[in-house]
């Protein structure tokens, strides 16, 4: 499924398929996650992407053959190819242990082809095993919402009272993790949505509200899913002195102008951009241990775009993942 032009819906093409280069891996993909930054980049609010480009960057895979210089990996290998596909290895940040700012980074489904297909390659120095236990369309959303949002909860500190604004499928795994950590979850959705705030209680918050609703008491800190800016300052409200506000995604609408005295008393909002190897490897150890489940809606590979169309509207619960192989 080829995205041709931006704002424009995914096109069925039978294309070649692709061989491994050197470093590289051809996978036969057997699901692919569908992410909000696909929605981005289709949607337009992610400029300049390679086109055409096939998207995906939540890729589980079959390792079907290797090029030369790739020894990680074997043909049979359940692989996992997440949204950082390539850094350079040499600037500041990817010698300090910081590649996610890497500004010669390329990013899979952006700059290069992904996961919209039935084969992918990838650089196998980029791509995590499975762990057992995962079954492929399950795996597919810790790719990216697990990542990022391992990333995020690690922003936020040792918090104890923890909200997460825009509960799908990042929130749904991290606050399963977060629940086993021993935090105290506090989940915001849209208006209304009252599945969603039922869905949030059933994985162990302890609240579930609109995200226009100040918690029941104050937050140590709040994490931003939903690429909505007003809700820094409402999140802003909702944290203790002292507390943080991490915003999570890509992409995010404008801020809206807020009074001083919401941030004053030592508040911090920061963001998270991308992920490293080393997010990827920690999380894929944890995420058995920690009891991660992921609840998955199933889509074809041709239904890709009513995939992104209900992730646009909210009315995916979970993850939504196409099942590929």
């Amino acid at each position: 499924m080829v995205l041709e032009r931006q704002h424009e819906p995914l096109r069925r093409r039978e294309m070649d398929r692709p061989d491994a280069g050197e470093g590289e891996v051809l996978l036969r993909v057997l699901a692919c996650g569908v992410c909000r930054t696909d929605l981005h980049i289709v949607d337009g609010e992610l400029p300049d992407p390679k086109l055409p480009l096939i998207p995906g960057h939540q890729i589980v895979g079959e390792v079907i053959s290797v090029g030369a210089g790739s020894e990680r990996f074997e043909p049979g290998d359940r692989v996992g190819v997440p949204w950082l596909g390539w850094t350079c290895g040499e600037c500041a940040f990817c010698v300090s242990g910081r590649e996610n700012l890497c500004d010669r980074a390329s990013f899979t489904g952006y700059e290069i082809d992904g996961g919209y297909a039935d084969y992918a390659t990838a650089d196998a120095r980029f791509c995590f095993p499975i762990p057992e236990g995962f079954p492929n369309l399950q795996a597919a959303p810790l790719l990216c919402a697990g990542l990022i949002g391992y990333r995020s909860l690690v922003m936020a500190g040792d918090a104890e009272r923890l909200g997460l604004y825009g509960f799908g499928a990042a929130a749904h795994i991290i606050a399963q993790v977060a629940v086993h950590q021993g935090r105290r979850v506090f989940a915001f959705t849209r208006e209304g949505d009252t599945e969603g705030q039922r869905f949030a209680r059933d994985l162990g918050a302890e609240w579930a509200g609109a995200s226009d609703q100040l918690p029941p008491e104050k937050l140590d800190a709040a994490i931003i899913f939903a690429p909505v800016g007003s809700l820094v300052p409402q999140a802003l409200r909702a944290v203790e002195k002292g507390g943080t506000v991490v915003c999570a995604g890509i992409h995010m609408s404008e801020i809206p102008a807020f009074p001083y005295e919401i941030l004053w008393g030592e508040r911090v909002v920061r963001s998270v951009a991308n992920l490293t190897r080393a997010d990827g490897e920690e999380f894929m150890r944890l995420a058995p241990s920690h009891g991660v489940r992921t609840e998955v809606q199933e889509y074809a590979l041709v239904d890709a775009n009513r995939a992104l169309d209900d992730l646009r509207s909210g009315r995916v619960r979970g993850s939504a993942v196409l099942a590929i192989a």
